[in-house]
């Protein structure tokens, strides 16, 4: 999927992109054609930059709820004809999580607009699912006809079925249409559901990767056809290597980690720095110095995950060095360091807002050493990765810090935070909002209420409010 173009933060297009609460809260007041066009535009251009792990869906669909919202440009964007040319399930996967939760809250036209799509959209394996969770048996009953011609008669087609059956994420319909009482119907999902099963059996019994009967040679040779092919495969072949080496293997391993080629070399400092090997730490800058981009990043990874005292002292000398391995330093005193690093981790969150903006990615890590070591000067910058990123994981992972290290938050981002479209941001909102403001008992209590909602966060909520959801 190609990066979305994410508007400014300060418009309600941007901020509903991002799926901030203040997306919400701004949607209410504004016009409500203007409101409704921003928030069509996010469901049918996903504008998430991962879209497996982002949460968008049920965002939307409580404001769709509480805009009073058609459906019709849902219903124009999934049975357009570009379904039939663009079958990437990030094209209409979103809007049809909307719709799943659309109908949990009882959109009729939702339930059946889902029915529709399943029966003839080229992305109707998700549409099944979001029914499998809302629909009735009677309703999953009827599909089976069309989902099942979607699949010809002889070995190809049942093929496909099997994979069908075997990958669905959820299983009930074809559960359900096994014990069809049409036996044309029932006699082809058991099939499917047996050479499903079958072929992840034979798949076990055959790993196509490395026996523990391997020589290290052989390890290292396994994991350089993988770097041929383009397909990085050092981390299994490490842990195959911790099963195979013995202490008499260490010299060749050193060095393969020194001068191997990249397969071998990448292969070699990740089972080194999982092994504490007292040599691990200096092979790595040996490899900052001297190795392929594949093997600087293997060697950086293996630093990061070392957890010894040696790596963290390491770490304290290496984090102000230009390059990847300063990087990591400071990652290693956000995640491990102590209360006399705070300085040393505030530094490098500011340099890699300065260097690389709100949503480089090792701001994940030091957004949450900041909260962990406690470092109030991070506060103003924290704020900032918070207004702009355009991920709404690291804005909860910034909130969570704030909460820490921002006198303010209780009474400012917190309360917006309510409304956030991830779930452990509105746990966070939900634990430290302060009640001053009306709008905040209001939302605690609608939260409670709702059956949509995630466990945690209704946990959160009833700590503030009390089981009833009468009283703050």
């Amino acid at each position: 999927m190609f990066d979305p173009v994410i508007a400014p933060s300060g418009t309600l297009l941007g901020l509903l992109q991002r799926g901030r609460g203040d997306g919400t809260l701004h949607a209410l007041t504004a016009p409500r054609a203007e409101a409704l066009a921003a928030l069509n535009h996010c469901v049918l251009s996903d504008p998430r930059h991962d879209w497996q792990v982002e949460n968008r869906s049920l965002y939307y669909a409580r404001l769709h709820l509480d805009l009073g919202g058609s459906l019709d440009a849902i219903e124009g964007h999934l049975f357009d004809a570009a379904d039939v040319l663009d079958t990437d399930e990030s094209r209409t996967g979103l809007a049809l999580a909307v719709l799943g939760h659309l109908a949990s809250y009882g959109r009729r036209d939702a339930l059946e607009m889902l029915r529709r799509y399943a029966a003839c959209g080229a992305n109707w394996a998700w549409a099944l699912d979001e029914l499998a969770l809302r629909d009735d048996d009677t309703g999953l009953r009827d599909l089976a006809g069309p989902v099942l011609a979607r699949f010809p008669a002889g070995p190809e087609g049942e093929a496909e079925l099997a994979a069908a059956v075997r990958d669905s994420f959820e299983p009930r319909p074809w559960r359900l249409w096994a014990d069809d009482p049409r036996e044309s119907v029932a006699a082809r999902v058991r099939g499917a559901r047996e050479a499903g099963s079958f072929d992840r059996w034979q798949r076990q019994m055959r790993p196509p990767g490395p026996r523990p009967g391997w020589s290290v040679r052989a390890v290292f040779e396994w994991a350089q056809q993988g770097i041929g092919r383009g397909a990085a495969r050092h981390v299994p072949a490490a842990r195959c290597l911790a099963a195979v080496a013995g202490p008499e293997d260490r010299p060749e391993i050193v060095e393969a980690a020194r001068t191997g080629d990249d397969g071998a070399r990448c292969t070699a400092l990740r089972y080194l720095a999982d092994s504490h090997d007292p040599d691990a730490l200096d092979l790595v800058e040996d490899a900052q110095a001297s190795g392929s981009r594949p093997v600087v990043d293997a060697a950086v990874d293996a630093f990061e995950r070392m957890r010894g005292v040696a790596a963290v002292q390491r770490a304290r000398g290496w984090v102000h060095r230009p390059d990847a391995l300063g990087a990591a330093a400071g990652r290693v005193l956000a995640c491990r360091g102590g209360a006399q690093d705070r300085e040393l981790v505030l530094e490098a969150l500011r340099e890699a807002v300065r260097g690389e903006g709100p949503d480089a990615q090792t701001l994940w890590t030091l957004v949450d050493g900041a909260g962990r070591l406690g470092i109030a000067g991070a506060a103003p910058v924290l704020r900032h990765v918070y207004r702009e990123t355009a991920s709404s994981h690291l804005r909860g992972r910034t909130a969570r810090a704030l909460a820490a290290t921002d006198p303010s938050f209780g009474a400012g981002f917190a309360v917006e935070c309510l409304w956030d479209c991830e779930e452990t941001t509105r746990e966070v909102a939900a634990r430290h909002a302060e009640t001053g403001d009306a709008r905040v008992v209001e939302r605690l209590r609608r939260l409670a209420a709702d059956p949509a909602e995630e466990a945690d966060v209704q946990t959160a909520v009833r700590s503030r409010i009390g089981p009833d959801a009468s009283a703050v």
